[in-house]
C-alpha cells in the first residue's frame, strides 16, 4: 500500500473510498502544472495582446489625427488650386485681350501681325518699332503747326497776291487768324526769331531739326522764342499775324532740307497711321540711309546732342 492512496468521500449518502496509485497521483500533478503553466502563458499571453490592442489604438489615434490634418490641408489646396485656375483664366483672358489689342497695334505701326509668336516677343517688336517711329516724328517735321488743317495756298509756282505775277511758293499757306497759336513740328533749335525784311515774311521764326531739316514760320504777330531756345515738337513759338508782305492774317510755314525747299503737305499729314506717306510722296530726301541713321541713333543707349545744319544766312531765312 506504499505506492498507493486511499482518498475518502464522504456526503449524505456517506462515506466512499478511492484508491489513487502513485502513477495517476504523478499523472494528476503533471497535469494540474501543465494547466497551472498553460494558465500562466495565457495570462502573459492575454497580457501582451492587451498591451499590442493599446499601442494599435494610440496608434489608430495618432493616424486619425493624421488623417484629419491632412484632409484639411486636401480642403485647403483645393480651395487654393480653385483660386489659382481662376487668377489664370483671368490671365488668360486678359492675354487674348492683349494680343487682340496688339494686333491692332502692330497693323497701326505697320506691323504684319503674327499670333503664333510669344506674346512677349510681339510686343518688344511693336514696342522698338513705335518707339523708333516715335523718334523719327519727333526729330522730323510732322503734323500741322497750327489747329487749323485748312491750306488756303498751296507750295509750287502761283501768282504773288501782292505782286501779282508768277513766282515760286516755297511753302504753305494755312488759314490762322490773328493770334492764332503756332507750335514747333520737331524738336530743334531756334536760329530765327525776329522780323526778317528780306523775305518778306515779316515776324518769322526759323528752326533748325536733326538730320539736315529745318522749318520756317512767317507773318507771326507776336514771338514767345529766342534765338538758342531748344523746343520740342508741340511747343508754342508764338502766335500767327499779317506782319510782312501779306494780304491778310495766315501762316507761311516751310518745310526745308539741306537749304532746300520741300513741299510741306506729305509732311504735315505725316502720322504713325499714315507713316509711309511722305517716303512715297517726297523723293528728294535719302531716306533709306536717313532712317537706318535714325534706327541707330533711337536704339542708342542716350539720345545724341542735335545734329545741327549749317547755317543759313540772313538772306536765305
Amino acid at each position: 500500500m506504499r505506492n498507493r492512496y486511499l482518498i475518502t468521500i464522504t456526503d449524505y449518502r456517506g462515506a466512499r473510498h478511492f484508491t489513487l496509485s502513485q502513477l495517476m497521483r504523478r499523472m494528476l500533478v503533471g497535469s494540474a502544472a501543465a494547466v497551472l503553466v498553460v494558465g500562466m502563458a495565457g495570462t502573459l499571453l492575454i497580457h501582451g495582446l492587451h498591451s499590442r490592442v493599446s499601442g494599435l489604438n494610440n496608434e489608430l489615434g495618432a493616424l486619425e489625427q493624421r488623417q484629419s490634418a491632412i484632409l484639411a490641408s486636401n480642403q485647403s489646396l483645393i480651395e487654393e488650386r480653385y483660386l489659382l485656375q481662376s487668377e489664370v483664366d483671368e490671365k488668360a483672358s486678359s492675354l487674348l485681350a492683349m494680343s487682340d489689342e496688339l494686333e491692332h497695334i502692330e497693323i497701326m505701326i505697320g506691323l504684319r501681325a503674327e499670333p503664333e509668336r510669344p506674346l512677349a516677343q510681339r510686343i518688344d517688336t511693336a514696342s522698338q518699332t513705335a518707339f523708333e517711329k516715335r523718334f523719327m516724328l519727333e526729330s522730323i517735321p510732322s503734323g500741322f503747326p497750327v489747329p487749323s488743317e485748312i491750306v488756303t495756298s498751296r507750295f509750287g509756282m502761283r501768282e504773288h497776291p501782292i505782286q501779282k505775277r508768277m513766282r515760286m511758293h516755297g511753302g504753305v499757306d494755312l488759314r490762322a487768324p490773328t493770334g492764332t497759336p503756332i507750335y514747333a513740328a520737331a524738336d530743334g533749335v531756334i536760329e530765327w526769331a525776329s522780323v526778317h525784311h528780306n523775305s518778306g515774311l515779316g515776324k518769322m521764326v526759323k528752326i533748325v531739326h536733326n538730320y539736315g531739316f529745318s522749318t520756317v514760320y512767317g507773318h507771326m504777330s507776336d514771338i514767345d522764342v529766342r534765338v538758342g531756345n531748344y523746343v520740342k515738337r508741340g511747343e508754342l513759338l508764338g502766335y500767327s499775324g499779317n506782319t510782312g508782305a501779306s494780304a491778310a492774317p495766315h501762316l507761311h510755314y516751310e518745310v526745308r532740307h539741306l537749304n532746300r525747299r520741300l513741299d510741306p503737305m506729305p509732311f504735315m499729314h505725316w502720322s504713325m497711321s499714315d507713316y509711309d506717306r511722305v517716303f512715297a510722296e517726297e523723293d528728294r530726301v535719302e531716306w533709306e540711309s536717313l532712317v537706318e541713321v535714325l534706327r541707330r541713333t533711337a536704339n542708342a543707349p542716350a539720345r545724341p546732342l542735335l545734329q545741327q545744319a549749317q547755317n543759313w544766312s540772313e538772306t536765305s531765312p
